[in-house]
């Protein structure tokens, strides 16, 4: 293979690795964002706070984003 091929072959498979995590990450996203009400909102946190971590704080960072956009959206 000439090197270019290798380098086209390697984009490709880094596309390819970004469209799955992009997709599983909108997949978590959809998942989460079905805990909306309060006693949901403190369960995960009491779970996440078991946690420590990487994992833990994209969780965090998603379900506090995801409560803002709820309170941008109702005014409230």
């Amino acid at each position: 293979m000439t090197r270019h091929t290798l380098s086209v072959k390697s984009l490709r498979t880094t596309m390819a690795d970004r469209r799955a995590a992009r997709r599983s990450r909108q997949s978590l996203e959809r998942q989460l964002a079905s805990y909306t009400s309060e006693s949901d909102r403190i369960e995960l946190d009491a779970i996440l706070s078991r946690h420590s971590g990487a994992e833990a704080n994209e969780l965090r960072s998603i379900i506090n984003r995801q409560a803002m956009d709820r309170l941008i959206r109702t005014g409230a």
